[in-house]
């Protein structure tokens, strides 16, 4: 008698599966699609020892509630009518992503790939339709070699892991990205990844050199050479969500001082912030590209008058010493009136604890805390603006923001300033097209802390209303907007469907402009079933 393999037996018994099941939905009312999906993850080639669906949990599992909100961000999404997964696949290796990715297809399941849950409309763990979430979070591991200036990341490692592993190698080494810790590494860098360092060195994209990625029909590939240029390409600002999981990016890891300079100056509409805001445009972002300085804009109550005014901090981040420093803002924005007093000098490891809004005397170890245990309710959108705002337009904005701020609530923004090595990239190089033309990027905030619908209602119309009112100052035809600020007001496509390449236009071009064909005839080579989709995924050509 001839003895099967094992791998040999396991094709069998899935094939037996694929016939059987219907039968089984219809003679077996009681098994729920969650079972089904447990059923099926251990009809799949799994390691040795670790049963696929040892790595997962449904919604009848005690622990579901903790490991659904562990990763959920905004706390809109955490209604109980919001649609939850059938099951969260805490993947350890790559044979249980690819169980449940074969899973997934075989029970017309969508899949959500969940690195940090930090996606702004919440795709990365909620769907209209019946859906599954892949969770990353175990994929962290993070590998530093010094000697050539790269890095191994895997996709579900959080920023904050990424800065402590890389301080710990090195006194003079860091990488352009984000400034919040626990934003996950996958979603980050896939949709660009900017932050303080980028008029110094770009983007995130711009420093990886390389990935690996699981594509929909469980296949590996172990570096843009095998994968192809073009999907390199796509998943560096195209967002990876759309083409397959990402399972690691190698970084080329930047220089920059042992020592850097952070500032946070604060001045109101009295104390000249319209003046001060007007100069901003026109210095930061042509200034010396060692210095980004972030506006922070926001409503706030007069403590003599109480009447309500604005606030503007001017938040810098320098590649140098103070005394540079002053010499440069004393050349270029006197107004500001920055003096050695208001500069703090720190190692770069620690103006990221600064940055991210930690206390000052905070360990570095705080940055590994991957978990939030205070999150709450907003909707956060983006604009890019392309040409300075008069003095009398910043002065109606800042009208219109205190119009729509019921305090202690408020809509509010932050004006990140473009220029230097953004301006020299061309919008073609990597998927991110928002390059040069660009002054500088706005993300607009609204955030409240308790819950029900008629008070989502209230902010979100809040919300809505002034980012229409912005409309006159920023970028037209399109009106830009920054792939990983997701906005569903721009447009989605029909949920449980095939989106068109001109159904997906309506947010595509805002989010890609020119890029947009190339991203979807990279889709419909390399996921031509639209296996990974979403209500803003890349489409396929049709």
């Amino acid at each position: 008698m001839k003895i099967l393999s094992r791998p040999t037996f396991i094709s069998i018994l899935y094939l037996i599966y694929l016939i059987t099941i219907p039968q089984v939905f219809s003679s077996s009312p009681t098994l729920t699609v969650p079972h089904h999906f447990l059923h099926c993850l251990d009809t799949q080639p799994a390691d040795h020892g670790s049963p696929n669906s040892a790595t997962a949990v449904i919604p009848t599992n005690s622990s579901f509630p903790s490991h659904l909100m562990s990763a959920v961000r905004n706390l809109r999404f955490a209604s109980a009518s919001n649609r939850k997964p059938e099951a969260i696949v805490a993947a350890v290796t790559e044979t249980h992503i690819r169980a449940t990715i074969s899973c997934c297809k075989l029970l017309n399941l969508e899949l959500r790939v969940r690195s940090g849950g930090h996606d702004y409309e919440g795709f990365s763990y909620t769907s209209p339709v019946p859906f599954v979430i892949l969770d990353m979070y175990n994929f962290h591991k993070i590998d530093i070699n010094i000697a050539d200036e790269t890095a191994w990341v895997q996709a579900g490692a959080s920023l904050g892991e990424v800065y402590y592993n890389i301080a710990s190698k090195s006194k003079v080494h860091a990488f352009p990205a984000g400034v919040c810790p626990k934003v996950g590494a996958g979603g980050h860098f896939s949709g660009g990844g900017f932050g303080n360092l980028m008029r110094k060195y770009g983007l995130s994209i711009d420093h990886i050199i390389d990935a690996q990625i699981m594509d929909a029909n469980g296949k590996v590939y172990r570096d843009r050479r095998s994968m192809g240029e073009d999907v390199f390409w796509a998943i560096r600002g195209g967002g990876g969500g759309s083409y397959g999981v990402i399972l690691a990016w190698k970084l080329k890891l930047v220089r920059v001082p042992e020592k850097v300079t952070v500032f946070k100056l604060e001045r109101t509409v009295r104390e000249g912030a319209v003046d001060l805001v007007h100069k901003w445009q026109q210095v930061a972002p042509v200034i010396d590209r060692d210095l980004f300085i972030r506006l922070e804009i926001k409503p706030i109550n007069r403590k003599i008058s109480k009447g309500k005014t604005i606030k503007v901090s001017f938040i810098g981040m320098f590649l140098g010493t103070p005394k540079r420093l002053i010499n440069i803002t004393k050349k270029s924005f006197p107004e500001l009136h920055l003096t050695t007093s208001d500069c703090k000098v720190k190692k770069w490891i620690d103006s990221v604890v600064f940055w991210a809004n930690y206390p000052e005397k905070a360990p570095i170890e705080i940055l590994l805390k991957r978990i939030s245990s205070n999150e709450y309710y907003w909707k956060r959108t983006s604009d890019f603006v392309q040409t300075p705002i008069s003095k009398e337009g910043l002065a109606a904005i800042f009208q219109t923001m205190i119009d729509h701020s019921p305090l202690p609530r408020r809509v509010w923004m932050q004006w990140n300033p473009w220029g230097g090595r953004m301006g020299e990239i061309p919008s073609d190089a990597t998927a991110f097209v928002h390059r040069g033309g660009n002054l500088f990027m706005i993300e607009h905030f609204m955030n409240w802390y308790r819950p029900g619908d008629e008070l989502e209602e209230k902010f979100l119309a809040i919300a809505r209303s002034f980012k229409e009112a912005m409309a006159p100052y920023v970028s037209k035809n399109p009106r830009e907007a920054f792939f990983n600020y997701r906005d569903v007001d721009i447009g989605i496509t029909t949920p449980g469907y095939n989106a068109t390449y001109e159904g997906a236009k309506i947010y595509g071009e805002k989010y890609f402009k020119g890029n947009y064909l190339r991203l979807v005839k990279v889709k419909a080579r390399f996921d031509r079933t639209n296996f990974f989709r979403s209500q803003q995924g890349i489409p396929v050509l049709a």
